[in-house]
């Protein structure tokens, strides 16, 4: 088992955002005057404190900013409307087009960009809200430095890759998305992914080193599950068999002159982001400046070693900025 970080503060809470009627959650850290600005995305189930151990070195190179997802951490987990249901007061479509909007305008709200580098990282399912928000910002003519994705979410379940599936999974695929659509047979589905000894087993999965899974990992998870609201955001995400794919997003980012630049770091031993498939990207994708794999790591290689991490985001930071001068 490899030796754990050196203890990290949570990054500090900001007083909360209100969007579209709901409290986000946040974070601030760094110099406000820095010309680099950073915002960090966590993935599904984490929020802003899974960047524990980024934050800190990060913000002696830049601003660097965290927010929770709308549904997660800290902020509201408003009801879920499912694509075909109708309307109702204050569901939301938990989606990665909702997701993506939040963190521009948030940016907005918080971070104007006149005169700065962006810097997108985000981790597994963030990852692919930071390439959808990529493009939402270069479309308003403010593009990112680049985009760091840390185990991008592959999303080997959305319907647009079933042909993929085995002849069974095909043949069960009506019967599970049924299924997940149900509040009663999702609850007590949700009670037991959300005790602290599943949340536990799960971590020694995705941390293979065993580093870092310690009791205040194990609390950032757990305690925003237990929250009023949480079995619906959970609800909203099991349900999106039909949304945005990684690659999709790549191509459009590819297609600018030049292309925007996205950078990939990943865990050798991710036991559910094949880094095969990622290395297929970095051959496809012509936005996709550097891959890196790292032996021995998970699917959150920046918070179960990030003394290895940490340099080569700093390095990108710097890596970015000299393109930009």
């Amino acid at each position: 088992m490899a030796p754990p970080a050196a203890p990290a503060a949570l990054p500090a809470p900001s007083e909360p955002w209100l969007w579209r009627g709901h409290s986000i959650g946040w974070s601030r850290a760094g110099a406000a005057d820095s010309p680099d600005l950073v915002l960090l995305i966590h993935g599904f189930g984490a929020s802003l404190g899974h960047w524990r151990h980024t934050v800190p070195a990060l913000a002696a190179r830049a601003e660097v900013l965290a927010l929770d997802l709308l549904g997660f951490g800290a902020s509201d987990k408003p009801p879920s409307r499912l694509a075909a249901e109708p309307p109702r007061p204050g569901a939301v479509r938990y989606c990665f087009d909702l997701w993506a909007t939040q963190v521009v305008d948030f940016l907005a709200a918080q971070a104007p960009l006149a005169g700065r580098r962006l810097h997108l990282i985000g981790n597994s399912v963030g990852a692919v809200v930071a390439l959808r928000a990529a493009l939402l910002l270069q479309q308003a003519g403010t593009p990112p430095a680049q985009v760091v994705l840390i185990d991008c979410a592959q999303r080997t379940l959305d319907r647009k890759r079933l042909a993929e599936q085995p002849a069974l999974q095909r043949l069960l695929r009506p019967w599970l998305e049924g299924s997940v659509r149900q509040r009663w047979l999702l609850a007590p589905l949700f009670r037991l992914l959300a005790r602290p000894a599943f949340i536990r087993r799960v971590l020694a999965r995705a941390y293979p080193s065993g580093a870092n899974i310690d009791t205040e990992l194990v609390t950032l998870l757990h305690r925003p599950s237990t929250e009023p609201g949480a079995l619906e955001s959970f609800r909203g995400f099991v349900n999106l068999f039909d949304d945005h794919l990684a690659p999709q997003l790549l191509a459009q980012l590819s297609q600018q002159s030049p292309p925007l630049a996205v950078r990939m770091l990943w865990g050798a031993a991710d036991p559910w982001e094949d880094p095969a498939e990622a290395r297929r990207w970095a051959a496809d994708h012509a936005c996709i400046s550097e891959l890196q794999v790292l032996e021995g790591l998970g699917h959150c290689p920046h918070d179960e070693a990030p003394e290895r991490v940490n340099p080569i985001l700093l390095r990108w930071l710097e890596a970015a900025a000299a393109q930009q001068r």
